[in-house]
């Protein structure tokens, strides 16, 4: 239901904490499930289906050593200063397995091709510790504890007590024995060789183990876990820069109060999660409080060079955030427009209150994101020097498509944007009239990122009723919207209202899900977005009534933000990182089962 706001001032949202994941083991019943299945397939295929020969491989050498596993992976690791869930371990335990299943059913048909050169089951068996070792140090050097001398005794849990049942059963040689060591080892050193290699891109570029960050960002997009975001957050600080950003507010008061605020920080809301300056709409209103109203924090011209790399930078923005608001004083003039462009080609439209052009800035239908600083920058200054009126620059952020739209400076588009916002800019003072103005917001909440691709602040909106228009405002907490699903969105609203826009905070908490982009109308259809904002428009209206409205910024100096190029940087490292693991972990399993092969022929 719409989160109406009340006489008393509209409650602040907080976002309740529930877990959203990359990537979700199954439940552990599952896992179980299919650890005992899989090891029935497996002795099968090893030991063929002799009844009480199967029994013995499938119960003692394949099931137990998983499910014990399973079962004490992460208690061991605790007592090694690691950490590995329950779910996870037997997640772990239960992959172990499909990752022996195609070459105990490629040994089967080698047997049954060619028995005479095929090892036979003992010496498979041995060769099986190699990928099982492998596999196992993998996930748990990664997710565990990136430490090989804390690692590898809960790696060797399953092939350890794999290995002591199979000598239960199978009369195994002291050629076994050696074939299996030799196996651990091998299958111990690509581990090691991949880990490495895969780390390497970080450690070129930061100085820094990329392996070691997988725990902390598991924690962090699952739990929030406080000492997981400042480990990440440490590892951005460090390669920070300062600079000088500024914030300012346009509210709209009611007896006194705020009854809604639009804060404009120049602040990119990244770069993932719930880190840094990400999911800042949600953290903005937090920090201005009930004393904010409800509270509407939509992009403005900037990128990821002013991420800001930690929590402690967003509390001095939310510091003078406070500050601004508690210096506005009286409102603005009682002259406004209504929401005009120069142009139907034009990149902008702007509506003035009173002395302050509330400037939006969208290509849609083309593809549209992020608009470099130094442009709008370059806009606030030219249009001071026309003897202009303030401008309030938004980032509408309403058309995406993948690796376009962005506006750099210097570019035939900055140029034009730069035409279209002072033509905007002009086209709103000429339409300016004196008279009261009405202001009203409404909250469609209750959204989830992983089913909806929408943040925790839902979909806002301000709806203005001056100068005989009603204008609405819709602010949609995402990513962008997907090109094509603003048209059918303004045009449903301006049925109950003379203009509308739509804009989203391109807010990158909804990054941590699978897809990682995931902007808005990926998950939700366009039905339901039109849904959504109409009634947070319905409730804008039901809740007009007449406002001031005041305007205040304040610069804040030395703010460290990420700077230019370490998201190029960061992204190019674990690019190759992704690149280098998958190569050799194909690479590395081949060496492993090469490597394994050249023994198990060796002693047979």
């Amino acid at each position: 239901m719409p989160d109406n706001p009340t006489a008393d001032g509209p409650p602040v949202p907080t976002e309740p904490h529930r877990p959203r994941y990359l990537f979700r083991a199954p439940p552990t019943p599952v896992s179980f499930g299919l650890i005992v299945l899989l090891s029935a397939v497996i002795a099968a295929l090893v030991f063929g289906l002799t009844p009480t020969t199967f029994l013995e491989g499938w119960l003692l050498v394949f099931a137990v050593p998983a499910l014990v596993a399973a079962g004490s992976t992460g208690g061991f690791a605790a007592l090694l200063g690691g950490r590995f869930e329950f779910h996870r371990g037997a997640f772990l335990s239960m992959t172990v397995l499909l990752v022996l299943l195609p070459i105990s059913a490629v040994w089967r048909l080698a047997l049954f091709l060619e028995p005479g050169p095929t090892p036979g089951v003992a010496l498979l068996a041995a060769f099986l510790v190699g990928p099982m070792l492998w596999f196992r140090h993998l996930s748990l050097y990664g997710v565990s504890r990136p430490s090989h001398l804390r690692s590898l005794p809960v790696s060797l849990i399953q092939p350890v007590l794999y290995s002591v049942l199979l000598f239960l059963i199978l009369p195994v040689t002291v050629v076994e024995l050696v074939v299996i060591l030799l196996c651990a080892v091998i299958g111990f050193g690509c581990a090691v060789a991949l880990l490495r290699a895969a780390d390497r891109p970080l450690r070129r570029e930061f100085q820094s183990s990329g392996v070691s960050l997988i725990r902390p960002l598991l924690d962090h997009v699952a739990e929030r876990d406080e000492g997981a975001t400042g480990a990440l957050e440490g590892f951005f600080a460090k390669f920070s820069q300062p600079a000088n950003l500024r914030i300012a507010l346009l509210a709209f008061f009611r007896g006194g109060k705020a009854h809604a605020t639009v804060a404009l920080p120049t602040v990119h809301p990244g770069p993932f999660a719930a880190l840094g300056s990400s999911d800042l709409p949600r953290k903005l209103a937090a920090e201005l409080g009930a004393a904010g109203g409800v509270v509407l924090t939509p992009h403005t011209p900037c990128d990821h060079d002013l991420d800001l790399p930690s929590g402690e930078e967003v509390h001095r923005l939310g510091a003078t955030a406070r500050e601004v608001l508690a210096s506005l004083g009286t409102g603005l003039p009682l002259r406004s427009s209504p929401l005009v462009q120069a142009d139907p080609t034009s990149f902008a439209r702007a509506q003035l209150v009173g002395d302050v052009a509330l400037v939006l800035v969208s290509q849609a239908p083309e593809p549209t994101d992020d608009i470099a600083f130094s442009v709008a920058d370059r806009i606030h200054r030219e249009v001071a020097a026309e003897g202009g009126p303030r401008v309030a620059l938004i980032d509408a952020h309403n058309s995406y498509v993948e690796g376009r739209g962005d506006i750099t400076y210097g570019t035939p588009s900055a140029e034009k944007l730069v035409r279209d916002a002072k033509a905007a800019v002009r086209a709103a003072v000429a339409a300016s009239r004196d008279g009261p103005l009405e202001a009203g917001v409404g909250v469609r909440d209750g959204y989830d990122i992983g089913r909806d691709g929408i943040g925790p602040q839902g979909i806002r909106a301000l709806v203005l009723r001056t100068a005989g228009t009603t204008t609405a405002y819709v602010l949609i907490d995402g990513n962008n919207l997907l090109l094509g699903r603003r048209a059918p969105i303004v045009k449903a609203l301006e049925a109950v209202v003379d203009v509308a826009e739509v804009m989203t905070t391109d807010n990158h908490v909804v990054h941590e899900v699978d897809g990682g982009i995931n902007p808005v109308g990926e998950r939700m259809p366009t039905a339901a977005l039109v849904q959504g904002a109409m009634e947070a428009v319905r409730a804008a209206l039901a809740d007009l009534g007449p406002a001031d409205a005041r305007f205040g910024s304040l610069e804040v100096p030395g703010v460290r933000t990420l700077g230019p190029g370490f998201t190029a940087r960061l992204l190019t490292s674990l690019g190759d990182t992704l690149t280098m693991f998958q190569n050799m972990l194909v690479a590395t399993f081949l060496l492993l089962l090469t490597g394994s092969l050249v023994v198990v022929f060796a002693f047979r």
